[in-house]
């Protein structure tokens, strides 16, 4: 790489790092009160395609009713960043306003996927016809990881050494049924490579906002979890991925790792991920 286009690759990587702030009080990592040994860190790394930066991410610890939550979310952006930045802002929001978020939680993320979804439809004129995928995961009190998600991002967790994904890839190919009766396989309606989405308000006819759920107990073999977009996992396998940091300390240092190894591989595609190690 010339000295020129170096530079401008790392002025792009930077523009990436600021259009999907995290909120955190440290950008980049952080502790939280209640399990002081739980870090976070995350990076992202625009694509080789043409067109700006769409993903975006949460990765924070707030308190909320005397309880500490971990906010943890992937949005992968398409045809526009907007959908994503929509959601980066407004979603967990939604979440946790929900009046049983404490008694049934899935239920209470699964009302708010479509009431999201809804209010996003509702705005495409302002928002444009993108959409984004999404996998989101809130850490309860250090000890509960409520993981969902609609498209292709997803999260794996690593227990003494063993990868095991907590989210569903919603590819079309692998909901043939639903799409055959709505569209058309591998692609939605020619378009699109997953089969749920928020927005994309054209295709809608063919997309599902559902998001599938899954609670995960975090015990003393909890080792540390990871949400990446689809840049990282087309070219990783959960096992590939856990076995490459697994003796990484440093959630940040793990998560530009991570992108760099998926880089490193060939991978086009824009590329977030957030480590989580306990």
């Amino acid at each position: 790489m010339t000295g020129g286009r170096e530079i401008l690759h790392k002025m792009k990587e930077k523009a990436c790092f600021t259009i999907s702030t995290p909120l955190t009080p440290d950008s980049s990592k952080g502790k939280n009160r209640v399990s002081r040994h739980i870090t976070h860190g995350f990076h992202l790394v625009e694509g080789k395609s043409n067109h700006a930066m769409e993903d975006c991410l949460v990765s924070k610890f707030e308190e909320l009713d005397n309880n500490e939550l971990g906010l943890f979310a992937i949005y992968d952006g398409h045809m526009g960043h907007d959908v994503a930045k929509y959601l980066q802002s407004n979603l967990f929001d939604n979440i946790l306003k929900e009046h049983d978020f404490w008694i049934n939680t899935e239920s209470a993320i699964k009302r708010a996927y479509h009431s999201t979804d809804k209010d996003i439809l509702e705005q495409s004129f302002h928002l444009g016809k993108g959409g984004s995928t999404a996998v989101t995961a809130i850490l309860i009190n250090g000890e509960k990881l409520v993981v969902a998600n609609v498209g292709d991002s997803r999260a794996v967790i690593c227990k003494k050494g063993l990868a095991k994904q907590l989210s569903v890839d919603h590819e079309p190919s692998k909901e043939k049924k639903l799409i055959e009766s709505k569209g058309d396989v591998p692609r939605v309606d020619g378009q699109l490579a997953v089969a749920r989405a928020f927005g994309d308000k054209s295709l809608k006819r063919h997309l599902s906002s559902e998001p599938d759920v899954l609670v995960e107990v975090i015990d003393d073999d909890a080792e540390f979890i990871i949400l990446a977009s689809d840049g990282l996992w087309k070219v990783m396998s959960n096992q590939e991925a856990a076995d490459s940091i697994k003796n990484m300390k440093d959630a940040q240092a793990a998560a530009k790792h991570l992108a760099r190894a998926a880089q490193s591989r060939k991978s086009r595609d824009d590329i977030s991920c957030i480590v989580v190690r306990f």
